[in-house]
Order: C-alpha cells, then structure tokens, then sequence
C-alpha cells in the first residue's frame, strides 16, 4: 500500500492559504480516484482506494502543521507502511509559484511540518513533493505570508500544481528531479 500525506493545517481558516498546498493536492487525487477522505484515524483524516492500478491510503494529519510527525508516525504504524512506501505533499516557500519538485529523500529546508516528521520518524528516506509558493516580492513575517488566504492568481496556479500532482505524470517545464507519485 502507498501511503500519500498531504501536509497543512485543519480548520476552515487555513483551507485556502498557500500552507495547505497538501491538503489541496490530496483533495485532488481523491477526487481523480473517486475517494473518500473523510475517516478519523491515526490523528488525521483518512481515505483508502485505488489510484493508478494501485491501493492508497490518502491521509491529512488534523495534528497542525509543526505537529505532522505525530500523526505520520501513527499513519505508518497504521497502515505497516515502509517510508519507501510514503509521498509527503507539502508547499515549499523556496521555489517559485507552480514549480513542482520531487524527492526520493532529503532534508527539511524550512519546513516545519517536515522537520517534524524527520525528527518523529527519525529519518529523511521518504518521497516528498513540494509545490512552489515563492513570494514575488520580499515578506517580512513569512509566517504570515504561508497562512494567508491565496489570492485569486494564486488560486488559479494551485489549481494547476495539485492537478498536476494528482495526475502523477512529469512536466519537464515544471517538475524538477522527478519520480511520480
């Protein structure tokens, strides 16, 4: 089974911001798959399906983002999933809007809801795919940026990148080192 967690923040006034790319793109292979992720379980909600000839779990951790390794760690035990088995879907502030890059393992940048998983699970071998939202202009209080509801232009290119990764094919203009999902 592949375990794919789309990281963000619970709540109706995170659901639209740029820190909840996660939740986003997990809402689009749900609905590319015909899932359902609405399941309480391991500190998340949760969905199981087929995707792309293969079963899926769809999880988003209702722990708070600083918090996601909580309920990552709780997802793998769950589910008996190796971290060669898991996709973390999360924003990244250091690629530019609708850039996708995808990772077999590494480090967490600044990331805090992958810090979190690292320091939880004790390891960084797990995919990961991160959807750019780079300022175009410099923020002062980047927490404030990440939590912001997006602006329409915004919208519009989260829409294409979490389509795009609910796909789960590579664009060579838009996906940087890539696997698929």
């Amino acid at each position: 089974m592949r375990l794919i967690v789309g990281l963000g923040n619970p709540g109706p006034e995170y659901a639209w911001t740029p820190h909840n790319l996660g939740f986003l793109a997990v809402d689009a292979i749900a609905e590319r798959a015909r899932i359902r992720v609405e399941r309480p379980e391991a500190k998340s909600l949760v969905g199981i399906g087929q995707f792309g000839g293969r079963e899926i779990a769809l999880a988003k951790p209702h722990t708070m983002m600083n918090l996601s390794g909580l309920a990552v760690r709780d997802l793998l035990e769950r589910f008996e999933c190796g971290l060669r088995e898991m996709v973390v879907l999360c924003d990244d502030v250091a690629l530019p809007w609708g850039m996708l890059r995808v990772r077999e393992r590494g480090s967490a940048g600044s990331h805090n809801g992958l810090k979190s998983i690292i320091g939880t699970i004790g390891s960084n071998e797990f995919a990961r795919v991160r959807m750019g939202i780079q300022p175009d202009h410099p923020v002062g209080d980047l927490a404030a940026y990440v939590l912001r509801p997006m602006r329409k232009g915004d919208l519009e290119i989260a829409a294409e990148m979490t389509e795009q990764v609910s796909a789960g094919h590579r664009n060579e203009e838009k996906w940087q080192n890539g696997c698929t999902i």
